[in-house]
């Protein structure tokens, strides 16, 4: 215990027994009994010390207690001699948490390592407290300890551990806790089972059908909340009027319904009996369409409560939205963790007289606002810690920074989150936490890094941070537990960090100091994989120190950091420089004048509480009610007054329920929200009108309109003035304004800091003398150069050479960054800038990437992301490329080289060319490639290309989409693009493209582009796209030197090249190990009987391989040709997936691979030829091909299952999953997309909404994985049901031979396309086909499983994918929206 933690009790005492002589005796025992006061006051040198006026300020003062101002003393001078009548103590009286006044209010953040305790004590005092969130040792809660501590120390008087706490002191209790992020990290939450629609048992199981990682082989998922379905007899579909259609039925969002199956309770009460049999207590009710039609889901509910189920979420009550699947998952995760919620809470509660009876106990929401404990539920919990940092940065770092856009960067022990905020709380409405997507407003916090846990690897030539972490335990090797190396122990290594500024909690015995030699231990193994490389490497240089080292991975830390911080802002259209930096979190401070520097930002702001700031942000966070139900009204004119009324009832439910809470009516406000979206979008924001008042054409609540306007407008660019506004949501948030306010008067400076002592600190050039500062002396005023340290008890604060610090008068420390000083970066390999280039190459490409999905216009680049942007190097050899779209990867540089070939001198400035033709590098001709090429002073060629390729609605052809199922010539499939000059001269070539999209129209039976407007509006987006990437090439160049740029993306295409050589070099040392040949082959065959044959050649000295498709079967009559560039993208797809972790995806993983590709065979076909079903299908059999020459795998489904529907007024397009093929130690996953497509599918409740058509069936495909030791994934059975005539298509493979077994293992169960006609006629339609359907007929969609692997009479091993090392589970929009790229 720290002397200052029980100076606060001594000093009341000492005001209360100084007014009488007769109790000087006692005040002398208590000092006496308090070794510590008694040490302290000894080194005063004052006798007993009591009497010296400083005596009150020394024990009153403390670094925490914020406010000075003069405490009287009776008779002060005849009571205690020399001691004056008057005595300036620091204190925080006007502070308030609420009310009753005299009592304690507590603010309590439970994390994951720690938990952090805010007290407000009686006399308005400020007590801070930070114990560990598991100690069972000592302590069974720790929230309890918390507040026993602080009543215990504050009382004088001994409260027992194993007794109840009294609460008549206690006025409020505020917590954040992880108990709900933890239960459902680690799947400890309640048994669960799900109640769903007849039909759709496997729904969030399939769930969008896009996988997690694209190039992980076993396709690791996370698994189901529930443990058992039980399917529901009820069906309600939209209303469209068919004829025998039944009496609609009114639904809350205004919408039509038809109920075409009532709910049978009957046959489901036993069902639910037979539930509670097995000790089944929580249900998760999920029910089509019941975000608009809640009875039959209201009806389960009630009939499982009868019977006595504990827990019922309802998906209708959790979030009425529309979507089933994460609304689904969302009722899935309360019923999962509300269980676990009350019982902690239980819990707690019972740690008290009373169990809290009569005091105010709230906790935070993943919204940023205070729930009571009653209605905390689980699915509004995830983000319950981190969401108080964000509020508690909003309150003061906001406030004092005037108004400054904020970056919160919290950095822990075990993660690193960044969020935004500018005025009001950023939120998003559906976020996925450890697997599980949750309907539900949450503020928008990145999980980013694993923080100061990040463990550090020196791979192929590349520094490597994470993602993999050291965790809590074992925790960094300096903990002394055996740990891996991490960022934390490079810190200390560098004199960032003082072992004696931490508690001895460290080693088996948690009772040791943390460890400097365990560090450089650990450290120098990956310094002598560096030096081995750099010595022995393709680029001989002089080893690196240790420090050096260090240094190399702390500044790829920062880097890998930096990229989604700049992706996070530019997202929504704001400049990262513009932002102040806003640190907390223990490991922040070490990190955040380097990135802030890297951003360009000026100042770094760190709160006196940074170390615990989201206890700080309970204490200052207000009580949230909200209240929100889906809508589906257009938003004009004639819906205002029917807005404003359901605005209204909503505003009323918020104040009302407040009022309940005890806020008067004057601490309750409110703010309107409507979820706004243009009509024939999926682009949804949700809207404030609070900056924007009613006009004459607005509802009354405000101008919705213009406020979406604006918004979209500085998101995307641009604004859709014709299209019409439809209303999905609307929403009312209300606030009963109750949080701590801070009115905070530091103590001045009385001289200059006081330097605690000197250390020795690492940064660029060497070792510099560092001072170190304790946080607790510093007062308003002083100034601090750097370099130097900041220390408290809960943080470091590193302040780098060229910055300054300065105490704010709020107590804060205010960093102004200086320029960084450039250092000299040769062209010569280093392996530390390399790293660094390897994040800014990427960076430029998703930066790039951002600019084009900002201001696109087309559902396809803008919504589904079907786009990716590169960087090339002066061959046209690719450097680095955003998202990685499977099919994409490669294929731009087959692309951009052919472009250099073709035009050679005919390129000159200005210039931007486009192109999609087959034998030009594209893959099909929907996929427009946009170039630029770039120009240097000086240089007569250019230096570098960029370009962006995004897939284009239509582009003619003889069907809407451009992608005919039974084209035979390229010219059937839309507009073809050799090497066209787009803009030519800076000038955009507007009439001639125009003419050349019409273009098909002059063939019979085909059209020419169908959306011309779309087409100019993305493709004028794609140049901007690139005009940007070539503005950050040209800022990376200025910094530099082109010669250093140039020659680093040589280096990161040949550390690619590395990383394959020494996958190929493993594999053929393992088969030689063996006795086996160093040459592998396969074959298989499309379903026409077209071969597809690869033998592949190992050279073991060189690392190198030739991969000869030599016999494949020659083009075909039809449009399953694949161009070369399909292969070359398979190929690169299968070298990531082998090597088994991230590298560099660019031109040097093909360098040590020679490729032969027989002219006028399927893979390489003619320039005339059809390759539209090459692009989805025959790139999936290629990549089963080299998977099953390498032996990785079992064969996947091996098809996109192409599904196209459309009529004179609608078209609708889908991909569709199977089964993924088993390997060794994994079980291939059903249900998913795999290999070359990861597109998710539409929502069942938005498809109905939007076409006409009924799913009936969306399940797995039970037994249709193959047999094996580790089983093949099962395929899906899908089907849909006609209300309208239409054209159906269907363009699939694996309907003749099945996805094949490996090493014994069974192949899956071939694909089958069924149509069942209204009269019961059930037709085989085949692979591929074009066929009219009527209302009432049936699509049966059976797609293929996946092959097993390893012999089916093995003993089964224990199911599940291989262990993993532990990484940070990553969230937030910047993720979001990477996965909604990569699910293209």
């Amino acid at each position: 215990m720290s002397p200052l933690s029980s100076y606060e009790g001594l000093r009341r005492e000492i005001q209360r027994l100084a007014q009488e002589n007769e109790e000087l005796r006692r005040l002398v025992q208590l000092i006496q009994e308090n070794q510590e006061l008694k040490l302290v006051l000894q080194t005063r040198g004052r006798g007993l010390g009591f009497c010296g006026s400083g005596l009150l300020a020394e024990v009153a003062t403390s670094p925490r207690l914020p406010r000075r101002r003069t405490i009287k003393f009776k008779d002060a001078e005849r009571v205690l001699p020399g001691l004056p009548a008057e005595e300036s103590v620091l204190d925080s009286s006007p502070v308030t948490m609420g009310s009753p006044e005299g009592r304690f209010h507590f603010a309590i953040d439970r994390g994951g390592t720690f938990t952090d305790v805010f007290a407000q004590c009686p006399g308005g005092q400020v007590r801070v407290l930070k114990l560990l969130s598991e100690d069972p040792a000592n302590y069974a809660d720790a929230p309890t300890e918390g507040i026993r501590r602080i009543l215990e120390q504050e009382g004088g008087v001994v409260l027992p551990r194993d007794q109840p706490l009294d609460t008549s002191r206690i006025a409020s209790i505020r917590m954040g806790t992880t108990v709900a992020t933890n239960a459902l990290l680690e799947r400890r939450g309640e048994r669960v089972a799900l109640l769903v629609t007849r039909g759709f048992r496997d729904l969030l199981h399939v769930g969008t059908q896009a996988r997690e990682d694209l190039f992980d082989l076993a396709v690791p998922m996370p698994e189901v909340l529930y443990e058992e379905v039980l399917e529901v007899d009820e069906r309600v579909v939209l209303y469209r009027g068919e004829p025998g259609a039944g009496t609609p039925v009114k639904g809350r969002t205004g919408d039509l319904l038809e109920v075409r199956q009532p709910v049978d309770l009957g046959a489901l009460r036993g069902k639910l009996e037979a539930l509670l049999s097995r000790g089944v207590r929580s249900l998760a009710v999920v029910l089509m369409h019941s975000y608009t039609w809640a009875q039959h889901e209201q009806q389960v509910g009630a009939l499982a409560r009868e019977l006595g189920f504990t827990h019922v979420a309802l998906s209708s009550d959790t979030m009425p939205m529309v979507r089933i699947v994460p609304r689904g998952h969302t009722a899935c995760a309360d019923a999962y963790l509300t269980p676990t919620i009350r019982r902690y809470v239980q819990g707690f509660r019972r740690g008290f007289r009373g169990q809290l009876k009569d005091v105010q106990v709230l906790f935070m929401r993943s919204d940023g606002g205070l729930a009571p404990m009653e209605s905390f539920s689980g699915s509004r919990a995830v983000l319950s810690g981190p969401a108080g940092g964000v509020v508690g940065y909003s309150a003061t770092t906001y406030r004092v920074e005037g108004g400054q856009p904020v970056i919160g960067f919290d950095m822990g022990g075990t993660s690193t989150d960044v969020s935004r905020y500018a005025g009001e709380f950023e939120h998003v409405f559906e976020a996925s936490t450890a697997g599980v997507t949750l309907q539900a407003p949450q503020l928008d916090i990145n999980t980013v890094a694993a923080g100061g846990g990040s463990r550090l690897f020196f791979r192929s030539g590349l520094f490597v941070v994470g993602p993999e972490s050291a965790g809590a335990h074992p925790g960094p090797a300096c903990y002394r537990k055996g740990g891996p190396v991490t960022v934390t122990d490079a810190n200390l290594v560098l004199g960032r960090l003082l072992p004696a500024s931490f508690p001895c909690i460290f080693g088996p015995g948690e009772d040791q100091p943390l460890s400097s030699e365990a560090s450089r231990k650990a450290l120098e193994t990956v310094a002598a994989e560096v030096n081995s490389f750099l010595t022995n490497g393709p680029c001989p240089a002089s080893p690196l120190s240790l420090e050096e080292v260090a240094m190399g991975f702390v500044r790829v830390a920062n880097e890998a950091m930096c990229r989604p911080i700049r992706a996070l802002t530019q997202a929504r259209g704001h400049d990262p420089s513009a932002h102040v930096l806003a640190c907390f979190g223990g490991a922040g401070g070490q990190h955040a004048c380097a990135i802030a520097r890297a951003l360009g930002m000026d100042t770094v702001h760190v709160h006196r509480h940074s170390g615990l700031l989201s206890a700080l942000g309970l204490a200052l966070a207000d009580v949230v009610h909200e209240a929100q139900e889906p809508c589906s009204l257009p938003y004009a004119p004639e819906t205002f007054v029917q807005l404003d009324q359901r605005l209204s009832r909503l505003e009323e439910q918020c104040v009302d329920a407040l009022r309940a809470q005890g806020f008067p009516r004057s601490q309750i406000s409110t703010e309107s929200f409507l979820h706004l979206r243009y009509q024939g979008t999926d682009c949804a924001l949700m809207v404030s009108a609070h900056r924007h008042p009613a006009a004459a054409r607005s509802p009354r609540a405000g101008d919705f309109g213009a406020a979406f306007v604006e918004r979209y407008m500085r998101e995307f660019g641009f604004v859709i003035p014709e299209r019409p506004v439809v209303v999905d949501d609307v929403r009312v948030r209300g606030t009963g304004r109750s949080g701590l306010r801070l009115e905070d008067v530091p103590r001045a400076q009385t001289g200059p800091p006081r330097i605690d002592k000197m250390t020795q600190c690492y940064f660029e050039g060497g070792y510099q003398e560092t001072p170190v500062y304790l946080l607790g002396e510093l007062a308003y005023g002083h100034k601090l150069q750097g370099p130097c340290l900041i220390i408290d008890s809960n943080s470091t604060i590193l302040v780098e050479p060229g910055c300054q610090a300065e105490v704010t008068d709020t107590g804060d420390i205010r960093i102004s960054v200086g320029a960084e000083v450039p250092s000299l970066v040769g062209a010569q390999l280093d392996p530390i800038h390399l790293s660094i280039f390897s994040h800014r190459f990427m960076s430029i490409a998703e930066q790039m990437g951002r600019i084009l999905q900002r201001t696109a216009i087309s559902t396809n680049i803008k919504e589904r992301l079907d786009f990716s942007c590169a960087l090339f190097g002066p061959d046209g050899g690719l450097v680095s490329n955003a998202p990685h779209i499977p099919v994409h990867l490669g294929a731009m540089q087959e692309t951009v080289q052919f472009q250099i070939q073709h035009l050679g001198a005919d390129l000159h400035p200005g210039d931007v060319l486009l192109s999609n033709h087959p034998s030009a590098g594209g893959s099909h001709l929907p996929d427009l490639t946009v170039i630029t090429p770039v120009f240097w002073p000086g240089q007569t060629r250019p230096v570098f290309y960029v370009a962006s390729r995004g897939h284009h609605a239509d582009i003619g052809g003889i069907t809407p989409g451009s992608m005919p199922p039974h084209s035979t010539t390229l010219q059937q499939e839309g507009a073809v693009f050799l090497s066209f000059k787009l803009v030519q001269g800076g000038v955009f070539q507007e009439e001639a493209v125009t003419e050349a999209l019409q273009a098909p129209g002059k063939i019979p039976g085909c059209s020419g582009t169908r959306n011309l407007h779309d087409n100019l509006s993305d493709l004028r987006a794609q140049v901007a796209a690139n005009q940007k990437g070539i503005q950050l090439v040209g800022e990376l160049i200025g910094q530099y030197g082109l010669d250093v740029v140039q020659a680093y993306m040589g280096h990161i295409q040949a550390n690619a090249e590395l990383a394959v050589r020494d996958m190929l070099r493993a594999f053929g040392t393992s088969r030689q190990a063996r006795g086996l040949p160093l040459e592998v082959s396969a074959e298989d065959h499309m379903d026409d009987g077209s071969p597809i044959r690869l033998r592949v050649q190992i050279n073991l000295s060189q690392g190198s391989a030739v991969f000869d498709f030599s016999g494949t079967g020659p083009e075909v009559f039809g449009n399953l040709n694949a161009p070369r560039a399909i292969t070359l993208s398979a190929l690169i797809y299968c070298l990531r997936c082998l090597v088994g972790r991230d590298i560099p995806l660019n031109q040097g993983c093909l360098a040590p691979v020679r490729v032969v590709i027989p002219r006028g065979c399927i893979l390489d076909p003619s320039p005339e030829a059809a390759v539209v079903g090459g692009n989805v299908l025959t790139s999936q059999r290629v990549v089963d091909v080299i998977l099953g020459a390498f032996g990785a795998c079992a064969a996947s489904q091996g098809c996109m299952n192409n599904v196209t529907l459309g009529n004179a007024h609608m078209g609708y397009y889908e991909t569709v999953a199977g089964g993924a093929g088993a390997g060794p130690g994994w079980h291939g996953r059903s249900g998913v997309h795999s290999h070359m497509t990861n597109t998710r599918i539409t929502d069942p409740e938005i498809l109905e909404s939007r076409y006409p058509v009924i799913l009936r069936r969306f399940e797995l495909r039970q037994g249709s994985g193959g047999r094996g030791r580790f089983r093949g994934g099962d395929g899906v059975v899908r089907e849909l049901l006609f209300r309208e005539e239409a054209l159906l298509s269907v363009l699939t493979e694996r309907r003749a031979f099945r996805p094949y077994g490996l090493h014994g293992g069974e192949p899956g169960a071939r694909g089958l396309n069924l149509l069942i006609r209204k009269d019961g006629r059930t037709v085989n339609l085949g692979g591929k086909t074009s066929v009219p359907v009527f209302p009432g007929d049936v699509f049966c969609l059976h797609t293929p499983g996946g092959g097993g692997y390893g012999d089916p009479e093995d003993p089964a091993p224990p199911p599940g994918s291989p262990p993993q090392p532990p990484a940070f589970s990553e969230r937030g929009s910047v993720y979001e929206y990477r996965r909604a790229q990569e699910a293209v």
